[in-house]
């Protein structure tokens, strides 16, 4: 296969694993959270639903809906680190996750959301920094905004059991 046509098929399948990512956890679907991928870095998307809006008064985001919003970045961000050097590492196993075969996700230990401004009724942005990632468990930070990337509405600060550690726990 010549080198331009196989950094495309790389590329189809990065960008199929992904879909696949997203599809795997339903609230992501419910929530209409989509993922736009650059590289290895992920922005998640949270597409603008009247059903989100908490205060009808001025309108605002829900709160639920926001923290909801920066633990699933979270959570994509690390299992997409994961993904992105299996991929990265080898055909076979981007070839597998692209059919749907992925890992095992993360999953939240605790998450502090920082409510800093209201959301207003429009798409709204996050993106996540793995601050440590240890073997059993992840430090993350992510913020979300909406207009201005400097100005954030909501952050959060969130620790996450790795898929796999922990199984030979007592």
């Amino acid at each position: 296969m010549p080198p331009l046509e196989k950094i495309r098929a790389q590329e189809a399948l990065r960008d199929q694993a992904l879909l696949r990512l997203a599809g795997a956890a339903p609230y992501v679907k419910f929530l209409g959270v989509e993922l736009d991928r650059r590289g290895d870095e992920l922005t998640a998307i949270l597409r603008f639903d009247p059903k989100l809006i908490g205060n009808p008064l001025l309108p605002a985001l829900h709160g639920g809906a926001t923290g909801s919003f920066l633990e699933i970045t979270a959570i994509m961000q690390l299992a997409w680190d994961g993904i992105w050097e299996r991929i990265e590492a080898s055909e076979p196993d981007a070839q597998s996750i692209a059919l749907g075969q992925l890992p095992a996700m993360p999953k939240t230990v605790d998450i502090t959301v920082d409510y800093l401004r209201a959301g207003r009724p429009r798409d709204a942005y996050a993106r996540a920094i793995v601050a440590k990632r240890g073997r059993r468990v992840a430090n993350v930070r992510v913020e979300a905004w909406q207009d201005e990337i400097e100005r954030p509405f909501a952050a959060a600060h969130g620790h996450f059991l790795l898929p796999g550690a922990g199984e030979n726990a007592p």
